[in-house]
């Protein structure tokens, strides 16, 4: 039973959690001069429950939907699977939400206000993600959700309550990570595409088709290392530099979708998706640690 629910938490995609967690903490850290485990621990607690809650709300409500069918190509779902009562999986989900307001609260007590403008529209979107009214993975924004919240959000966010400033190179270090984050979901659709399809969950593939999906693939992994040179600009070339050493697994990435059909293959892409994010946020944390001289 144990083991069902660690599947179900997807522990391949948990590294949208701690990657950007990390990279936010490493910058605010280098920029504003002083490090603080509790705030990184409770910060990257928080983040890994809200990633746990998301994945199961999404292994409960699909199934509820019927976008979840004997077609799929991807991991077992529990709920799908008749394993565990799709009410006892929502109920975890939400219980999961409480464990991230809890960690949530010495961010609060340190940083004040901006923890909540931060936490509130996550909590939210953990559901809204699959649930709620306008659900955002079925109307195409599933890729624009991880970008803004596993890119942008929490790196701009991690940074913040580590250092109490706010710094525009977290901005930057936001689009990377949520860039990278966002393949994995990218990968997740183009292999889903006919089954998302014919259940009505209309994702960016399934509107737009497998080219336009391996494109976004494509972009998602280029841009950034493109914009990672901004970093060598502003005097932090080995930020720009060492993670350059995940791009041939962005490649095999690549040429894998490019050259091979939607299938359960691509399970292998979405592991290897992940250790790449991961990587790439370890790199770029030693890489923040060397200037130019």
């Amino acid at each position: 039973m144990i083991t069902d629910w660690i599947q179900a938490a997807r522990p391949k995609t948990l590294g949208a959690a701690v990657a950007p967690v990390a990279a936010g903490s490493v910058l605010g850290w280098k920029l504003g001069g002083a490090w603080n485990w509790t705030l990184f621990a409770c910060t990257l607690g928080s983040c890994i429950a809200l990633q746990v809650a998301t994945n199961w709300f999404n292994d409960a409500l699909d199934f509820l939907k019927g976008a979840d069918t004997r077609a799929r190509l991807g991991p077992r779902r529990i709920t799908a699977a008749g394993v565990v009562p799709p009410g006892a999986v929502l109920r975890a989900a939400w219980l999961m939400l409480g464990v991230a307001a809890l960690l949530s609260l010495p961010l609060l007590s340190a940083r004040g206000w901006p923890v909540i403008a931060i936490g509130v529209p996550s909590l939210y979107f953990c559901f809204g993600y699959t649930g709620g009214p306008w659900p955002l993975a079925y109307r195409g924004l599933g890729e624009l959700f991880v970008v803004l919240f596993f890119g942008f959000v929490a790196v701009i966010g991690s940074a913040f309550i580590q250092s109490g400033q706010w710094h525009a190179g977290a901005i930057l270090a936001g689009f990377q990570i949520g860039c990278l984050s966002t393949i994995l979901i990218a990968i997740n659709n183009l292999r889903d595409m006919d089954e998302d399809r014919s259940t009505g969950k209309l994702t960016l593939a399934a509107r737009f088709g497998p080219r336009f999906a391996r494109w976004e693939i494509t972009l998602l992994i280029l841009l950034p290392h493109a914009a990672g040179a901004a970093w060598w600009l502003a005097g932090r070339s080995q930020a720009f530099v060492l993670p350059l050493l995940t791009a041939p697994a962005g490649l095999v990435i690549l040429r894998r979708v490019w050259t091979t059909p939607p299938g359960p293959d691509y399970n292998r892409l979405l592991a290897l998706g992940g250790a790449q994010l991961l990587a790439f946020a370890l790199l770029f944390c030693l890489g923040l640690g060397g200037t130019d001289g």
